[in-house]
């Protein structure tokens, strides 16, 4: 079986009672709501990763003010390819920061793997298709655990 190690860091950026989030096509094309952040580039420190996706996928700059939490999400996949299937053990490393924007103008990401970005109330987070991380990071930063961890 195939492992994959994917490690992630993302940036909870609240203002005004508003959350930015960014938009992504989603399993089967249908579009769902997730932090901006993305992948560690070989070599990248997480703190880096997250300032640059951010800027990659909303336009906005950030300040890191504050690491909120970990996440580590475990799942074995089996893909097809042809006339052979194989399984994948997936391991995704979550590192969430929290985020205050100093400066960019909010846009679109280019060729990536979002496709909008946009502010939305904290009350109408619940009603969004959105991955499930976003929930998790939102009680990070409610409830700053001092293990940055969301007890299960």
């Amino acid at each position: 079986m195939r492992q994959k190690l994917r490690v992630a860091a993302y940036a909870v950026c609240v203002l005004d009672g508003r959350i930015l989030l960014a938009r992504s096509p989603g399993p089967g094309g249908v579009p769902e709501w997730v932090l901006p952040g993305g992948g560690m580039e070989h070599g990248e420190d997480p703190f880096d990763t997250v300032v640059r996706e951010v800027a990659e996928e909303t336009g906005y700059r950030i300040d890191v003010s504050g690491l909120l939490g970990v996440g580590s999400l475990r799942l074995v996949r089996r893909r097809r390819r042809g006339l052979f299937a194989r399984s994948v053990d997936h391991h995704g490393v979550q590192i969430m920061y929290e985020g205050n924007v100093v400066g960019g103008e909010l846009r679109a990401e280019v060729g990536g793997s979002t496709d909008l970005a946009a502010w939305h109330d904290l009350s109408e987070v619940s009603g969004l298709n959105r991955v499930p991380l976003v929930d998790i990071a939102l009680r990070l930063w409610r409830e700053r655990p001092a293990a940055g961890r969301v007890p299960d």
